[in-house]
């Protein structure tokens, strides 16, 4: 079911989701300073390309929170708007739920996404 779940979600929306991160991480990358976080966003765009039967944990620790400050300043707020926007949009039918969960889902990483994990 992932599977399908997962071919449903490219199709009709997931490639939207999965290049905003590429755009973020191609943006970050530009400085030498910023290429690890750039490489994250390369990470969470594979997520968003595909995210069902994938799980994200949470952790880290004063590091994490101080890089997930300055991300949420710089980039972190585009991303996670995008992503309630159409977590939003894809909530309105019963079919789209599952669908809107997946958004919901990536919009807290666009918040946080130092010191978590995919699994």
């Amino acid at each position: 079911m992932g599977c399908l779940g997962n071919v449903l979600w490219f199709v009709f929306g997931g490639t939207v989701s999965g290049l905003s991160w590429c755009l973020a991480g191609c943006l970050w990358c530009i400085t030498v300073v910023g290429i690890p976080v750039g490489m994250q966003c390369f990470k969470f765009a594979a997520l968003s390309f595909f995210p069902f039967g994938k799980e994200v944990q949470y952790g880290g620790g004063a590091g994490s929170f101080l890089l997930n400050i300055i991300w949420l300043i710089v980039s972190g707020l585009p991303l996670a708007l995008e992503h309630l926007a159409l977590g939003t949009a894809l909530c309105v039918t019963i079919i789209g739920i599952p669908f809107g969960l997946q958004q919901f889902k990536l919009a807290k990483l666009a918040l946080m996404p130092f010191g978590a994990e995919v699994y």
